[in-house]
């Protein structure tokens, strides 16, 4: 388990050119991340020069690192070859190997670098990734195939680089695996008791915790308020 590459980068204000696509619009993101070749400090709130325009959805103690594995590029580069997809194209933080969603769990601890951190929750694409590469499905895509890479909190700061390995610590919850958090998420919506039992889960971020909980006590309807939410996340 290792950090292939490292990427960090600030938040930017984009400009429509006027071509009238669906995609050249104004917006501002900090999605576009630069690899950085030494090492970076990491603290409680992310990597040092790395930022997020819409702290409401992005950033912050429990989204402190976005992970993505590099096992996954090999797929988007089949489905979509008129990409150059570099890593670090799906704004992610660390580019890794040896760490995929069906071998990963929410509350898994690693030593990283300096630091240590902690698996807080899967990542649900949103509408930039799709805008960032003109694939208007891309998030969905994403969504549907399980390969959302995750989040790390951060338990203790420190300096992290590329070529770090990731040893686990502690993995306290083994059966809430990304994958199968993924799975009751975004494919499971009726299913109101793997909702509750997953809400339960002690490391789950309380956004996700929150949710689940309402599908919980909907009886695993979701409603109207989840599924509007699940659109404006996709399609901005």
């Amino acid at each position: 388990m290792k950090v292939l590459s490292l990427h960090t980068g600030a938040a930017r204000d984009i400009t429509a050119t006027g071509t009238g696509e669906w995609w050249d619009k104004d917006w501002r993101s900090g999605f576009v991340k630069a690899s950085q070749s030494g090492s970076v400090w990491l603290g409680y709130e992310g990597f040092s020069g790395d930022e997020q325009a819409d702290r409401k959805h992005h950033g912050g103690v429990e989204k402190a690192v976005c992970v993505y594995p590099v096992e996954h590029y090999l797929y988007w580069q089949e489905v979509l070859p008129d990409l150059d997809l570099p890593h670090g194209a799906f704004g992610e933080n660390l580019t890794t190997s040896g760490l995929l969603e069906s071998g990963v769990s929410v509350g898994d601890v690693y030593q990283l670098g300096e630091a240590m951190v902690q698996v807080s929750q899967p990542r649900q694409p949103c509408w930039k990734l799709a805008r960032r590469w003109r694939v208007k499905d891309l998030s969905a895509q994403v969504e549907r195939t399980g390969y959302t890479g995750f989040y790390f909190r951060v338990l203790r700061h420190g300096h992290v680089a590329a070529g770090n390995e990731l040893e686990l610590k502690d993995r306290p919850w083994p059966q809430w695996t990304v994958q199968r958090c993924n799975e009751i998420m975004h494919h499971q919506r009726q299913d109101a008791e793997s909702a509750r039992q997953l809400a339960e889960c002690p490391a789950l971020s309380g956004s996700w915790k929150d949710n689940l909980w309402r599908r919980a006590q909907s009886a695993g309807a979701g409603g109207a308020g989840e599924a509007a939410r699940r659109t404006a996340r996709l399609e901005g």
